[in-house]
């Protein structure tokens, strides 16, 4: 055990894979100790534009000297400035943002919204969706494992359906729903892609319905599928958008996006004291300019491909490996048995992914990452693999 673990006063809810991070530098991380990893886990795909960027560090360093916090009833112009970037991002598709911290706080907002747009009560959302663990976010999150022993708190007006399953769409969404909310790739689900058909009939299903239809984008945004927002590669838009993680390149920040077309909301039907803070807004402008001047999207969509083809020759080697699937850098490898013993066998061989269940593993490097490090990636997977299953 390591000193820092040692009479540690945090309250330890998460499983502790037994290492401590310290430093961090593009796809690169450190132990206390000095060894190097390559992160296939960016934060749960926070850190999309690499740790520390240089130029990320200057432009949070330059605006704590100016103004650190700003209340929403006061202008603040970093926060009118990303606000706007977002909105130029879906062609103005997406033309009013609400700003908050992480992505529960973005789906609780986007129900709310919905709600009170549309004067419903029932909501229609997918199995194996995750969507956060607050008391609302959790209610619309799928998996027991997170909603056992709050089932009596959770929202009793949710209905879940299976992914790509367009009989079941009919038959859930009808006039009285108020939101429809999916996410276009299922990231703690395992990595399941939406069918294009599906999208399109959801999308006519919430036209004809009046339905709001939110899509949670917080770990598919900006990049990480290889399209800046997932929901364009089928060229589907929602009504509201949820926004977090990589918005901030590491910064705590979240923010709603939403369709003018679904009317005007309540004033103070909602509110944050830290959301849309100038430390925050101004991490999220530098973090979209990196994005832009890198071509970080191009690169998540050409790597990706790269790493999920060579990932693909697993199922014809590896026994053990029941599916391997992906879009984008955003990719995850299916075993017929328990993962554990193969993320410690990553771990020891310095490479960091993240469990999804009992039997899948997650792969979300940062969008920088170079090509040797992929080489390095797939050639110690599959070295573990073999070495874990004889």
């Amino acid at each position: 055990m390591s000193l820092l673990q040692q009479n540690n006063p945090l309250l330890q809810i998460f499983p502790n894979h037994g290492v401590t991070l310290v430093r961090g530098n593009g796809a690169l991380v450190w132990d206390e100790k000095g060894k190097e990893y390559i992160d296939c886990t960016a934060g749960w795909g926070v850190a999309n534009i690499g740790h520390s960027h240089p130029r990320l560090v200057e432009a949070i360093t330059r605006q704590a000297t100016n103004l650190i916090t700003c209340p929403g009833i006061y202008g603040n112009p970093e926060r009118t400035r990303l606000a706007q970037m977002l909105v130029d991002l879906t062609d103005k598709h997406l033309d009013r943002v609400f700003f908050v911290n992480s992505g529960t706080e973005a789906v609780e907002a986007s129900i709310k919204f919905a709600t009170a747009a549309t004067g419903r009560k029932r909501v229609v959302a997918i199995m194996r969706g995750f969507h956060g663990r607050s008391l609302g976010s959790l209610s619309v999150t799928h998996r027991k494992k997170y909603r056992k022993g709050f089932e009596h708190m959770l929202n009793p007006n949710v209905d879940f359906i299976p992914l790509n399953n367009i009989q079941k769409a009919r038959e859930a969404i009808s006039n009285d729903v108020a939101a429809v909310i999916l996410e276009p790739v299922q990231g703690e689900g395992g990595i399941h892609i939406a069918d294009q058909e599906f999208m399109e009939e959801i999308r006519d299903l919430c036209n004809r319905t009046g339905s709001v239809l939110i899509f949670d984008e917080v770990q598919t945004g900006f990049g990480r599928t290889g399209r800046m927002f997932a929901h364009e590669h089928w060229g589907v838009v929602p009504d509201i958008m949820c926004l977090a993680k990589s918005l901030g390149g590491g910064f705590p920040i979240g923010a709603v996006m939403v369709s003018s077309s679904i009317g005007e909301l309540p004033r103070g039907i909602h509110g944050t004291t830290f959301g849309g803070n100038p430390l925050a807004m101004a991490a999220g402008i530098e973090t979209l300019s990196i994005i832009s001047d890198e071509d970080l999207v191009r690169e998540a969509s050409e790597k990706g491909e790269k790493l999920l083809r060579q990932l693909l020759n697993l199922k014809e080697c590896c026994s053990n490996v029941r599916d391997v699937r992906g879009l984008g850098l955003m990719i995850a490898i299916e075993f017929k048995g328990r993962v554990q013993p193969y993320i410690e066998g990553l771990i020891e061989e310095g490479i960091l992914v993240i469990p999804t269940g009992t039997n899948t593993i997650r792969l979300l490097p940062p969008l920088v990452i170079s090509d040797e490090d992929l080489e390095i990636i797939s050639d110690v997977i599959r070295l573990v693999i073999e070495q874990t299953n004889t």
